[in-house]
């Protein structure tokens, strides 16, 4: 797993983007390889834009909610303190690397995108820490004191994770800024964060407000 291999992946859908290592907004202690905000600053072709969207390199991007929720992980490291974590839909890893930055024992980072899983490792080595990749939540075995996930509630699919996380884990953390009124009787809303997506996609400053959700059993 190397650099140059993540930026040959990024060229399949943007021939001329390169990732660089970023510091993030009101998160100065992680730094991840994005996608350079220079890259976003021209007009794609059509070509271009149908590869986006038939291939978005989303583990390029720090979304918000992940963002908030790393940042929350660090500012409650008990959370997650000495705790065997899967972070589902792990993304490019921030959310896994604060959890292993926040002690626990081990993270798993867990995406059936190969590319997210090369761009998870990468990053775990760029913060200096140690994370397990899973490509198949279902085939991660042994105990798990601690699911935690950051937008995948956007797709309504992933909603039947819901009650299969609770029965996997005594405890379920997750942060969406698309669902803000979680409607589940075995999910609590514990509090309001803060998010940015970086590179900032100039997204409405609705999306900047991130849900947090716990499980109340």
């Amino acid at each position: 797993m190397t650099l140059a291999a993540l930026n040959n992946e990024l060229h399949q859908v943007l021939s001329d983007a390169q990732l660089v290592a970023t510091r993030l907004p009101g998160l100065p202690e992680l730094e991840l390889w994005l996608l350079d905000p220079a890259n976003l600053n021209r007009a794609f072709s059509s070509e271009e834009t149908q590869q986006l969207l038939d291939q978005p390199p989303y583990w390029s991007f720090c979304w918000g909610s992940g963002l908030a929720l790393a940042r929350w992980v660090l500012e409650h490291p008990q959370q997650v303190r000495d705790k065997r974590v899967l972070d589902f839909g792990s993304g490019s890893g921030i959310v896994a690397i604060a959890c292993a930055k926040a002690g626990a024992q081990q993270t798993i980072a867990c995406d059936i995108d190969p590319q997210a899983q090369m761009a998870s490792a990468l990053n775990a080595q760029l913060n200096g820490v140690s994370l397990t990749l899973a490509a198949d939540y279902f085939a991660v075995t042994g105990d798990i004191d601690l699911i935690i996930a950051a937008d995948v509630l956007y797709d309504s699919d992933n909603c039947v994770f819901l009650e299969h996380f609770r029965q996997r884990a005594p405890r379920v953390i997750l942060a969406d800024s698309r669902v803000r009124d979680l409607q589940h009787p075995c999910y609590t809303r514990l509090n309001t964060l803060q998010g940015q997506t970086w590179p900032d996609l100039g997204e409405p400053l609705a999306f900047r407000e991130v849900a947090l959700y716990g499980n109340n059993d």
